[in-house]
C-alpha cells in the first residue's frame, strides 16, 4: 500500500494543553486501510511551520498521502487551508467537496468547513477538521477513492478506463 503522514495542527495540542485525539484517530483509520503511517507531528497554527512540514513530507520524505487535522475553521489562527494552497501545484476540489457533502448529511455547520486538498509532486495533501469525530467522518467519505488517485499520481496507472 502507500505511505502516509498525519499532521495535527493545533496550538493547544502543540503546547500540551489539550490531548491530541484527532491525529491518532486518523492514523488508526489509515493503518486499518493498509497505509503505512511513517510520520506524525503536532504543529502550532503557524502558516510557515505548516508549509515547511508539508514540504518536508512531500519533497524529503516522499510520503504519498499527507493528512492534516485541525486549523480549518473560522478562527484567525486557522490557516491550514492557506498553507496547503501555498505548497500545492494543483488543487483537487472534489475531495473537500465530497467531505462537505457527506458532512451536510450530519450537520448544517458543514458549510463552514474550509478544508482543502491538493497535489505537490507525487504527494496528495488532504485537510481534515480538528474534531476527532468530524475528522473520521470526513476521511471515511473520501478514503475509498484515494488509492486510485494515488495510483494515477504515482504513475502506477496511466489510464482511468482500465
Amino acid at each position: 500500500m502507500y505511505t502516509a503522514s498525519v499532521l495535527t495542527i493545533s496550538d493547544k495540542c502543540y503546547e500540551g494543553i489539550r490531548e491530541d485525539l484527532g491525529g491518532p484517530a486518523v492514523r488508526e483509520i489509515l493503518e486499518s486501510a493498509g497505509y503505512v503511517v511513517e510520520y506524525m507531528s503536532t504543529i502550532p497554527d503557524e502558516q510557515d511551520m505548516i508549509e515547511q512540514t508539508l514540504i518536508k513530507c512531500a519533497d524529503e520524505l516522499d510520503i504519498a498521502l499527507i493528512v492534516t487535522t485541525g486549523g480549518t475553521g473560522f478562527s484567525n489562527r486557522d490557516v491550514t487551508p492557506e498553507a496547503t494552497i501555498a505548497v500545492c501545484t494543483r488543487l483537487t476540489p472534489g475531495i473537500p467537496e465530497a467531505m462537505r457533502a457527506e458532512s451536510l448529511k450530519i450537520t448544517n455547520r458543514a458549510i463552514l468547513a474550509r478544508q482543502q486538498a491538493g497535489i505537490r509532486g507525487e504527494s496528495l495533501i488532504i485537510n481534515l477538521p480538528g474534531s476527532p469525530k468530524a475528522a473520521r467522518e470526513n476521511l471515511y467519505a473520501v478514503l475509498p477513492a484515494l488509492e486510485h488517485g494515488l495510483e494515477m499520481l504515482r504513475g502506477e496507472k496511466r489510464d482511468c478506463a482500465v
